[in-house]
């Protein structure tokens, strides 16, 4: 499958830089126009009554999302932007307010279910567990998971980390536990990282100490202070984490990526109507060049998998 895509590549490359189709300008117009008759717009209702759409982010999380001085930046703000956009356009709305809601990670579906907040901005992978609760967008990024040590870490450790056999002879399982038993990991408290590292623990009969974090700058702290030998999270995150750390030149984020996930913004569960419209602006993006362009700003050129997976997520 991944070799047809990639014949086709170049063809999707130009498309790429195309405007988007007229006839996706004119769906979204036909949405708008029909929505006081749709039933259940909630969001949109709520957003209209009140002349107000409320964008909620995880302020730490950049380059997806921070606040900066009480500016509120990164590439999923820039998307939620956009968003707010079409929204206003399509409701009539001429000083409709942008309003941005910090929340924690722990907050973050309570205030989507109670209606606190409209959107999450700050992308979240999608789990059946999550989606008992709230509604997911498009995939707006692939996230892969990576782990950040300190640059004096055990050669065996690496070795393993990278995808290596610890030691030189037979290979087996016993032979990368060798590398990876006796080794204290951090990982975020809950979420699909914590689960995946449990399992790889468990399927490899690995004896070793997991502790889990409620932030990155903590998971990044053990490992500076030694009290962690390694601290599994997105790659891009532990890349922007260890430019800001004053111990970063302590520290290195291996090459190796774990695992691939795409990335959501999350919504009230049921409210198909809203999901569409983000949706659509999503795919306008992707379709029109927009999103790649806004990648390069905030997470720099993307690599030949990532724009071929990113290529599928635009609904035609």
């Amino acid at each position: 499958m991944f070799l047809r895509i990639a014949k086709t590549s170049e063809r999707r490359d130009q498309d790429m830089n195309m405007k988007p189709h007229k006839s996706v300008s004119l769906l979204l117009v036909g949405l708008f126009a029909l929505l006081p008759a749709l039933a259940g717009a909630a969001t949109l209702d709520r957003v209209r009554s009140s002349n107000t759409i409320t964008l909620g982010y995880i302020p730490d999380l950049a380059p997806f999302s921070s606040d900066e001085g009480g500016n509120i930046v990164g590439y999923a703000i820039e998307v939620c932007q956009r968003i707010a956009e079409k929204v206003q356009t399509g409701l009539g709305m001429s000083n409709m307010d942008v309003r941005f809601q910090a929340v924690s990670g722990e907050q973050a579906v309570a205030a989507i279910t109670s209606g606190t907040i409209d959107l999450l901005c700050t992308p979240t992978p999608e789990t059946l567990e999550r989606r008992k609760s709230v509604s997911y967008s498009r995939p707006v990024y692939t996230a892969g998971l990576s782990v950040v040590v300190r640059k004096d870490a055990s050669p065996e450790l690496l070795r393993v980390l990278n995808g290596e056999v610890a030691h030189t002879g037979p290979t087996w399982r016993a032979t990368i536990n060798q590398g990876l038993a006796n080794h204290t990991y951090a990982t975020l408290e809950g979420g699909v990282t914590e689960q995946w590292v449990r399992e790889q623990m468990r399927d490899l009969g690995v004896i070793a100490t997991l502790v889990t974090v409620r932030s990155h700058e903590e998971g990044m702290q053990l490992v500076a202070a030694g009290k962690a030998h390694a601290f599994f999270a997105e790659r891009m995150l532990l890349q922007n984490d260890l430019a800001k750390s004053k111990d970063g030149g302590q520290m290195m984020v291996i090459g190796r990526i774990f695992d691939f996930v795409p990335v959501s913004m999350a919504l009230q569960r049921g409210d198909e109507d809203f999901r569409l419209v983000v949706d659509t602006v999503i795919s306008e993006m992707y379709r029109s060049g927009e999103m790649d362009q806004l990648y390069r700003k905030h997470l720099g050129e993307q690599g030949e998998g990532s724009r071929l997976l990113t290529r599928v997520y635009a609904l035609p």
